[in-house]
């Protein structure tokens, strides 16, 4: 297949599509972790009447999946918070015994970022909205940096339009953000001149953090999603150390050509396991496919590949 230089497309993509949930037009950009003795994830459906929900999933092998039919049920303390129904693109990390999920909130301010907590898929306890509109992407590190909680995230504005660099944040408590510190943007006549985004949860390798992320292009005919690498400093995250110049993989086959968005590879999720990377991304906006690597030759390729 088309730019494997390193990550390769599993055999059976797309793994997951539309028919796995009753409703569902499309699924895709989904959040997928190891859970007990197999893998949980939260899944972005699109239903057919277009209104944007996630679900719950459970799989033995990462490939196979039972996704609830029902929508995702918020618990939540603080009536003053909004649980509102147009909810998409979310991301997971796992801190100690509890898993953090990040999603965009389709409010009436603009796009904002929700934060909840679970710990079995089951019960999921809604928190404070971390960040005010307008805003698109965000991802919780895997553990405390300089003894605080800390975020990736990308301001945005109202409108799908080109806007938006990624920035680095930390909070004590889950509940006030700040210290904001710009870490990378676009760069001009290149795959990610119009925006870029944070994808699946920052990976520690030992030089810093490898950061999988999104970026796009924009033809004469619309926008293109690819994925690409970054190296960040381990203890000042908003210190870049390597970007990829060549992407990692882009939007070749059919599947990610064509859909409800045509030409879209946006990684959403990564799973690290015996020294592989496995990388979840959204296809054409229409259904989620794998693609896997091993760990080592994907931090080599940053590196050797970079600005």
């Amino acid at each position: 297949m088309a730019n494997e230089r390193v990550f390769k497309r599993h055999k059976n993509n797309p793994i997951i599509t539309a028919s796995a949930v009753p409703r569902a037009n499309s699924i895709h950009n989904s959040a997928i972790v190891p859970f007990e003795d197999g893998y949980a994830g939260i899944f972005r459906v699109d239903e057919v009447d277009f209104n944007f929900t996630m679900h719950a999933g459970r799989s033995k092998d990462g490939i196979n999946w039972d996704i609830d039919p029902g929508v995702i049920k918020m618990e939540c303390d603080n009536p003053d918070i909004s649980i509102n129904a147009m909810t998409y693109d979310p991301r997971l990390t796992k801190i100690d015994d509890t898993f953090y999920f990040t999603w965009c909130i389709d409010s009436s301010n603009g796009p904002c970022i929700g934060l909840a907590t679970t710990k079995d898929f089951k019960v999921f306890q809604q928190m404070e909205n971390p960040l005010p509109p307008s805003n698109r992407n965000c991802v919780i590190f895997p553990r405390k940096i300089n003894g605080e909680f800390a975020m990736l995230h990308r301001p945005s504005d109202r409108g799908h339009t080109p806007f938006g660099d990624v920035f680095f944040s930390t909070s004590p408590d889950l509940v006030h953000w700040g210290k904001h510190r710009f870490v990378f943007g676009t760069l001009p006549s290149s795959w990610q001149s119009t925006k870029i985004g944070p994808g699946p949860a920052p990976i520690e390798i030992d030089e810093g953090w490898l950061l999988i992320y999104h970026g796009v292009w924009t033809s004469c005919n619309g926008y293109l999603y690819y994925m690409g690498g970054i190296i960040l400093d381990k203890e000042k995250p908003w210190k870049v150390l390597h970007r990829t110049k060549d992407y990692l993989l882009a939007p070749t086959e059919t599947y990610e050509r064509v859909g409800d968005v045509p030409n879209v590879v946006f990684p959403s999720a990564a799973v690290v396991k015996d020294g592989n990377i496995r990388v979840y991304y959204g296809c054409a906006d229409t259904c989620v496919s794998i693609a896997d690597a091993k760990l080592d030759e994907v931090v080599k390729f940053v590196r050797e590949h970079s600005y």
